[in-house]
């Protein structure tokens, strides 16, 4: 995508006021970002994960991760296991079907590789997919807390 700006002096004090002009800029926007939709398979659903150490204000390098699928049963069965390069993401999960997913954060081994204790030793996202789609779920970090959300 591409898009195209101009930036000009419009002080609006400049009529009005006396003594040094501070300058004022603003940028106009004249053309807008041109994407186009990726477009996933039908018959799958795709996962990537990024983690973001909140409390160092960097990537979650290093760190373990392991997606599983709920069975019927209610049990989970472990599919694989990955780790974060080093801008703390994971993209090469395979192609997945629909149904309901978990991906476990071995927060605890980042954080020991770190000499930093945490509270939550590992996390746990649940999620729902369909076919389709593409789940990005990223993980925010810190030794005592974490969030998610549902990435794009």
């Amino acid at each position: 995508g591409w898009f195209a700006a101009t930036m000009e002096d419009t002080s609006p004090l400049s009529a009005t006021t006396t003594g040094p002009q501070i300058p004022y800029r603003r940028v106009s926007i004249l053309s807008c970002h041109a994407t186009t939709e990726a477009k996933h398979d039908q018959n799958t659903a795709t996962i990537s994960s990024h983690v973001l150490d909140t409390a160092l204000g960097s990537p979650g390098k290093g760190l373990k991760m392991t997606l599983y699928q709920k069975q019927e049963d209610g049990s989970y069965a472990k599919l694989s296991s990955h780790v974060t390069n080093s801008d703390g993401r994971v993209k090469d999960f395979k192609p997945i079907g629909s149904g309901i997913y978990m991906i476990t954060f071995d927060t605890d081994g980042y954080y020991k590789a770190q000499n930093t204790e945490c509270f939550y030793p590992e996390c746990s996202i649940v999620f729902r997919t369909k076919l389709g789609e593409h789940y990005h779920v990223p993980l925010l970090l810190s030794p005592f807390g974490y969030t998610t959300y549902r990435g794009s």
